[in-house]
C-alpha cells in the first residue's frame, strides 16, 4: 500500500493545479505502535514546516465507529491540512529538512489516503 507520495504523483499534482488554495484530505491507519511515530512527524511538521509553507491544520481526529462503511473502510485518524497553493505543498514535501522528519511519518502508517480537494462553487 501507497503511503507516501511518489515523484510522479507530486509532478501530476502540481501540473494538474486548478489555482488557489488546496486542502488536503488525510486519511491515516496506524501501524502497530504508530501513533507515537505519527505524533512526533505531527508536532514537528506542524511546529516548523507548515508555518514554512504557509499551511494550517483545519482539523484533525481520531476515527469513531463508522456509520456507513465497507469492511476495511474505517480510518484510526483523519486531518484536513490547508495550503495556499498546491506549489507550496510540493515545496514543503521537498524540502530536505522536511524529509529528515517524513520516515516517522512512513513508519508510523500502515495505510494511508492523501488526496486534494477544491471547494465546491
Amino acid at each position: 500500500m501507497a503511503i507516501d507520495p511518489s515523484g510522479e504523483d507530486l509532478r501530476n499534482f502540481v501540473r494538474d493545479d486548478p489555482g488557489g488554495p488546496v486542502v488536503m484530505l488525510n486519511l491515516l491507519r496506524f501501524a502497530p505502535d504508530g501513533r507515537e511515530s505519527y505524533d512526533r512527524y505531527a508536532r514537528e511538521v506542524g511546529t516548523v514546516f507548515l508555518p514554512r509553507y504557509g499551511g494550517e491544520v483545519l482539523y484533525a481526529g481520531d476515527g469513531d465507529t463508522a456509520l456507513v462503511a465497507e469492511d476495511g473502510q474505517q480510518w484510526d485518524a483523519v486531518l484536513l491540512v490547508r495550503y495556499p497553493s498546491r506549489d507550496a505543498f510540493s515545496r514543503m514535501v521537498a524540502d530536505p529538512e522536511y524529509q529528515q522528519f517524513t520516515e516517522l511519518r512512513t513508519a508510523a502508517l500502515r495505510e494511508a489516503v492523501l488526496q486534494p480537494t477544491r471547494p465546491w462553487r
